[in-house]
């Protein structure tokens, strides 16, 4: 081979073939180089607020959902931007209908918002789907499958699914999921539904969010009554037995009737309406437009009596109250004199040296010496 020539004359080529079967050398360039087109990343341009508000508000998906990356962002320079965003969108919030819902394991709660979102969307409905996790402050990590479980919804023209924020504090999390359904009610989603993932405080979270809250059930309610709560059926506006198909249509209808029971001896979770058990198929689709009229008729109720209005100004005050003790809890964590002190004196009280109430005071006064008298 002759790289001098720039060319190589096969064994089996014609000798007065010239260099018509001829492989022509080129010099190349060497891959370990400067960034070519497939390693090089396209850099996204910043947007300003009002390029993030004027998106949104057009109900353009790409933007809301760079709008939402923004606000789950725990860096201090994006804070202050989505702020100002929420801030600008916040008279075009508050026009949707807020639905929480919560299960049982195994209770096809996935499969049924997927079901009712789409069933929803095909008559015009405009669905968001958002779900709460407040355990992803301990797995530090995000809820990944809610797309991949509501495949058929997420890709649906009407339908927006975004998982649950990921890392930080439970009020951080808290924080991010109201914020972002601020977001997609701009956006002109009308009916959000958000989704309760993991356990512990999720119940309680969504319900201080969403103004119905309904809970998904098992059959055979004589043996999974067991394993509620209690205190989820005293916050749920409804229960709904799923898969009630099949085989499993008679014990589901037997499990409705056994919650109808128990919620008959407890206090209704919302002012002038009576708590019922329902039952449906996501598999069939079957009872999913009669559960839709509940919520309808319940909207209804609460709009006509003023339990709406009173329930989302006490939501968004305890929005308000709940910040502000986990700011003023996060001060207190920071100062390493109150840190020192908090656990000298904790020390003392375990052993005996001071009641609990006196060192309770000592830790007051010290917290007040050090965050509203300090530099006096």
């Amino acid at each position: 081979m002759s790289i001098e020539n720039n060319t190589y004359q096969p064994d089996w080529q014609p000798q007065n073939a010239g260099s018509e079967f001829a492989c022509f050398v080129t010099k190349g360039v060497d891959g370990t180089g400067g960034p070519t087109a497939a390693n090089v990343q396209p850099v996204r341009r910043n947007l300003s607020v009002d390029e993030y508000a004027r998106g949104i508000l057009n109900g353009e998906r790409a933007i809301l959902s760079r709008a939402i990356t923004l606000i789950e962002s725990n860096a201090p320079k994006h804070f202050a931007t989505a702020q100002e965003l929420i801030q600008k969108l916040l008279p075009h919030t508050g026009r949707s209908m807020r639905v929480g819902i919560t299960g049982v394991p195994g209770a096809g709660k996935s499969t049924f918002i997927e079901a009712l979102g789409s069933w929803l969307c095909d008559r015009g409905h405009r669905v968001a789907v958002l779900a709460v996790d407040p355990s992803s402050t301990v797995t530090k990590g995000s809820v990944l499958g809610d797309k991949t479980r509501m495949e058929k919804l997420s890709r649906h023209p009407n339908a927006f699914v975004r998982p649950s924020p990921s890392g930080g504090t439970l009020g951080g999390v808290t924080r991010k999921s109201r914020e972002t359904l601020l977001l997609v009610e701009a956006a002109g989603y009308d009916v959000v539904l958000v989704e309760t993932v993991g356990v512990g405080q999720s119940e309680t979270t969504v319900r201080n969010m969403v103004d119905y809250f309904l809970m998904v059930a098992l059959t055979g309610a004589g043996d999974d009554l067991q394993g509620i709560k209690k205190g989820i059926m005293e916050i749920a506006d409804s229960i709904l037995v799923n898969k009630a198909d099949g085989d499993n249509k008679t014990k589901a209808l037997s499990a409705r009737a056994d919650f109808d029971m128990m919620l008959h001896y407890l206090r209704p979770a919302t002012e002038g309406w009576a708590s019922r058990a329902y039952t449906c198929s996501s598999l069939t689709g079957e009872g999913i437009p009669e559960m839709w009229g509940v919520v309808e008729e319940f909207f209804k109720t609460v709009r006509g009596n003023g339990v709406f209005e009173k329930r989302r100004k006490e939501q968004v005050l305890k929005w308000v109250n709940d910040m502000a003790r986990e700011h003023l809890e996060n001060l207190i964590g920071a100062n390493r004199a109150i840190a020192a002190a908090k656990a000298r004196i904790e020390e003392e009280v375990t052993a005996g040296k001071v009641s609990p109430t006196q060192a309770a005071q000592e830790i007051i006064d010290v917290m007040e010496r050090e965050l509203f008298h300090a530099g006096r």
